[in-house]
């Protein structure tokens, strides 16, 4: 019983656990950001098939925290985990990766009219 004990104090004096976990990233495309400071973000994950081995892609969305509501339907942009924010968000954006080319002509489009 003791040597359990020690091998559990060993691994919380990790340098790794004193600095706190790594949050988990995602990068995913933008689905919606019709709600304020909220974006949905949907990842895309590729799978081999357990038994046949073919690659599977299955996707989820997740609800993220956009401050500045910077992001725009269409970009590609990272996402970190965070503390529950509301019943569903959980992730708050960490960049914007790529710019849309969508976006981009919406944004000149009110600027000419």
């Amino acid at each position: 019983m003791t040597a359990t004990r020690e091998s559990t104090e060993q691994v919380a004096g990790t340098p790794e656990a004193t600095t706190g976990a790594r949050r988990n990233e995602k990068v995913g495309n933008v689905v919606s950001t019709k709600m304020q400071k909220t974006i949905v973000v949907e990842v895309e994950m590729r799978k081999a098939h357990p038994k046949y081995k073919r690659i599977v892609r299955s996707s989820k969305k997740f609800y993220a925290h956009d401050e500045q509501n910077s992001a725009r339907i269409g970009d590609v942009v990272r996402i970190r985990e965070t503390r529950p924010l509301s019943k569903l968000k959980r992730w708050a954006l960490e960049e914007i990766v790529r710019r849309s080319s969508l976006a981009q002509m919406e944004d000149a489009a009110p600027k000419a009219s």
